[in-house]
């Protein structure tokens, strides 16, 4: 695997800074994927030749999932889109569930956003090694039903909060401004939040930038493109955040895990905003 170029030993965890429970701040790895049900894709063609694989289980499967929980399990929050609840594709497995279980994390808050039965049960997941005072699930405004969110609103020890949503946005863009309005009229009064997911939209849309206007969210980082993940060419993976979490680092990691590559980001709370006790990752 490597990131932004730099060699590493396939299955090697990202490297970079951890968490810091320092007096200038604590620190926090953020990450949103795209896995596309654990599915490796490396040409065009093999959304033709590998879409069997999306109603059907096949050996490769959770083996190419082992390599994405040991990417992950080096974050402390991670927002995973396109799992699967538990059909016949993942032979009923719940594969946030399973993940979450392999990148040892203490805290999975899963939403099905849409349940086809036996056949498929599309999920978002959370998976966070810092316990949230409270989480929503929220299902999001379109033509067509079955896009959601996952709001998590984590305490801080002034008595604020950190408020995360992680989304799938709609492929449209009439839907997706109206799911990014609804996330708006959800974070406009937050001073601190953090909006993230596969938004299926680059930084410059209208979409983004109304998000942008209506919040206290900053301007999209520039960031390397995530998709199409054997030739980049768009950003459609974005961490979008409030100006007073500090970004002291933002990158996309090249791994060939899926469609899209991950993007991930390093915050700093100011010292004065850290995590409520009994809220920090073990």
């Amino acid at each position: 695997m490597t990131e932004n170029g730099a060699s590493a030993e396939p299955g090697e965890p990202a490297r970079g800074l951890v968490w810091q429970p320092e007096a200038a701040g604590q620190r926090l790895r953020l990450l949103s994927f795209n896995a596309q049900v654990g599915i490796h894709s490396s040409r065009l063609h093999h959304y033709v030749t590998n879409s069997w694989k999306h109603v059907l289980p096949y050996g490769g499967r959770m083996t190419n999932l082992e390599r994405v929980a040991r990417f992950i399990r080096d974050f402390d929050i991670v927002g995973v889109q396109e799992l699967d609840g538990g059909s016949l594709r993942s032979r009923f497995v719940d594969l946030s569930n399973w993940l979450s279980d392999r990148a040892d994390f203490p805290h999975t808050y899963t939403r099905i956003n849409r349940d086809l039965g036996q056949i498929a049960k599309h999920s978002l997941a959370l998976f966070s090694r810092v316990e949230p005072a409270r989480v929503e699930m929220h299902s999001l405004p379109g033509p067509l039903p079955g896009r959601g969110a996952v709001e998590a609103r984590y305490a801080l020890a002034n008595g604020e909060e950190l408020v995360l949503f992680l989304l799938h946005l709609a492929l449209s863009r009439r839907a997706r401004r109206q799911q990014l309005d609804y996330v708006a009229e959800r974070i406009a009064d937050q001073p601190h939040a953090v909006v993230m997911g596969d938004l299926n939209c680059q930084q410059d849309s209208p979409e983004i930038r109304r998000l942008v206007a209506r919040t206290g969210l900053m301007e999209p980082m520039a960031c390397p493109a995530t998709y199409p993940a054997w030739d980049p060419q768009r950003v459609f993976d974005h961490i979008l955040l409030t100006p007073d979490l500090h970004v002291s680092d933002m990158r996309v990691y090249n791994v060939a895990l899926s469609d899209h590559l991950p993007v991930g980001v390093e915050i700093q709370l100011p010292a004065s905003e850290r995590l409520a006790a009994g809220t920090a990752p073990a």
